[in-house]
């Protein structure tokens, strides 16, 4: 039997009516949606609010081991997980983030789950969904637009055209914006300079988006995002622009979260989508504490390895949204970490115990790394086909040594049916202390910032040593003179390793890790250190995905997934 494609079966799933998941699952009075058609809405704000004053659920973090071209199936793991948390009588709730159109049209592909674990409208969310990621680039390039308008005219306080933070988006991998010349043609258009795009979900927007609490929190961030700088080198703020107001107000609606369902008609919250190899990697705060008031378990994910997406979750997300994780569970696949233990993709279908023992080395950093934050993990295995009872069997051996469980799922092809046993893994190991544990980050608020990105690189990728240059030096200090030694440190790099080498797979150790440039996030209140050659504007791969989509005469997407 010829397996289905993800979008044959998203489209051939019965969807219930959104308002009926709300009401049904979680309580939600129709009068507290704002309906996008028949099967996705959002929350309003001041029904959000009124569910302050109820106990919090319980937080399970799923992340994974450093990601392959095999691929993992974290958010895969994440709906089927909740899917079997809900089978089990439990109410649960899976907060993920939004995708965004770079990976769905270039190499990976859409982001919202497979086989029997998936979120729908499958198109709608991988494509323009409810119009948030427009939102976050318009309020971004507003912002650029008034930067430029401001300097054209003069406005005070000066700023130096030299010196100008703020960079353009686009919610697309186009590497020929990375660098670019604007404001050419003569007087009327301003004065050229130097300028570049990143990608949607690399703008700071994006992160204040993620990490507000509420609406003016949001616009209070907006103000404090530092644009450029005078040529006296004081900073210049998009409150000075008195830009903040007019980007809240393209962001008001956006900044409630979304509603969907999975294949089983369970309640899931998409809300923002920052990358966690060039931003913070973790869906909207606003999504996640509304989920933790609305049910009693709350699933959600980090992006890529646990090196970034866990890192960033515990030492960034938890203190900013004051919440606390009970358990974290750690996604791996045979076919990954044989790759990680030296075997070619070519070569994957071919049995190899000893190349998953070699390759478990990644999964055994990961799980050490969980540790450092007190965090309580179980691992589960996705597994496919071609997965052998040897190879289980060897992986199931350096679990035990290391102190996990190892669980065996099937929900690519079971649904939530194939989560159970991770699900009743999960609840156990939450019982075990009443979910209450000593959680703490990494690092303390009042390290300085050198100090926390060596600390990063050290204890978390095992490096041997951080180095950079003599500007970057600088420019830590005078964030750090300017009053933002206290924040904590994003670091950007490559997802496919420990290392800022994409090529050194599995648990490599001593090597170098090498920040190029440092950025600061003023509003959303963090520091982004870019190292090896990491781009905050992707490019598209030699045969990208967009090519294999198309609209049959019915109107109907194929080959998104």
């Amino acid at each position: 039997m010829v397996a289905q494609s993800d979008i044959a079966i998203a489209q051939a799933a019965r969807m219930k009516p959104i308002r009926a998941v709300a009401a049904d699952a979680l309580g939600i009075p129709e009068t507290a949606l704002e309906p996008y058609g028949a099967y996705k809405a959002k929350i309003a704000l001041d029904y959000l609010e009124s569910l302050e004053e109820r106990p919090e659920g319980r937080l399970v973090l799923v992340t994974a081991i450093n990601p392959t071209p095999a691929g993992e199936g974290k958010t895969t793991t994440s709906i089927g997980l909740g899917d079997a948390l809900n089978r089990l009588g439990k109410r649960s709730v899976t907060c993920l983030r939004e995708p965004s159109l770079g990976p769905c049209f270039g190499m990976k592909g859409g982001a919202a789950g497979g086989g029997h674990a998936q979120v729908v409208p499958m198109e709608d969310i991988n494509l323009h969904f409810t119009g948030d990621f427009h939102a976050i680039g318009a309020a971004n390039n507003l912002l650029a637009a008034m930067i430029d308008n401001h300097i054209y005219w003069r406005h005070e306080p000066r700023l130096d055209t030299r010196r100008v933070a703020w960079r353009r988006v686009v919610d697309m991998n186009d590497r020929a914006l990375r660098s670019i010349v604007s404001s050419l043609g003569g007087v009327a258009n301003g004065f050229p300079r130097e300028d570049g795009f990143d990608i949607t979900v690399a703008s700071e927007v994006m992160a204040i988006f993620c990490l507000a609490r509420d609406l003016a929190d949001l616009q209070r961030r907006l103000a404090q995002i530092v644009v450029g700088y005078t040529p006296e080198r004081t900073p210049v703020t998009a409150g000075d622009l008195k830009a903040h107001g007019a980007m809240a107000a393209l962001l008001k609606d956006a900044i409630k979260p979304n509603l969907v369902q999975t294949l089983e008609n369970n309640p899931v919250l998409i809300h923002g989508g920052p990358f966690a190899n060039i931003a913070h990697g973790c869906n909207s705060l606003i999504a996640t504490r509304a989920a933790l008031r609305l049910a009693d378990y709350v699933v959600t994910e980090a992006g890529f390895g646990a090196d970034l997406g866990a890192e960033k979750f515990f030492d960034i997300v938890c203190p900013e949204g004051d919440i606390r994780p009970s358990a974290a569970v750690v996604v791996a696949t045979i076919r990954a970490l044989k790759m990680h233990g030296g075997v070619a993709k070519a070569d994957l279908a071919r049995p190899d115990a000893q190349a998953v023992e070699r390759g478990a080395a990644n999964l055994a950093r990961h799980l050490e790394n969980l540790r450092l934050f007190s965090i309580p993990a179980v691992v589960a295995l996705n597994r496919f086909a071609g997965d052998t009872d040897d190879e289980i069997r060897v992986l199931r051996r350096r679990c035990r040594v290391l102190g996990s469980e190892l669980v065996v799922c099937t929900h690519w092809a079971d649904g939530g049916a194939g989560a159970v046993p991770l699900a009743e893994a999960v609840l156990a190991i939450i019982d075990a202390n009443g979910g209450e544990h000593g959680f703490r980050p990494l690092y303390g608020r009042e390290m300085p910032l050198w100090g926390k990105i060596e600390t990063i690189a050290t204890r978390i990728y095992r490096a041997g040593h951080v180095v950079a240059d003599d500007k970057v030096r600088r420019d830590i200090e005078r964030f750090e003179d300017a009053g933002y030694g206290s924040f904590p440190v994003c670091i950007a790099k490559t997802q496919y390793s420990f290392s800022t080498d994409p090529k050194r797979v599995g648990a490599p150790e001593g090597h170098e890790v090498g920040v190029r440039e440092v950025r600061l996030n003023a509003g959303a209140g963090f520091l982004v250190a870019i190292c090896g050659d990491i781009m905050t504007m992707p490019g598209l791969p030699r045969m990208p995905a967009a090519q294999a989509i198309t609209v049959d005469g019915d109107g109907r997407i194929e080959g998104l997934f």
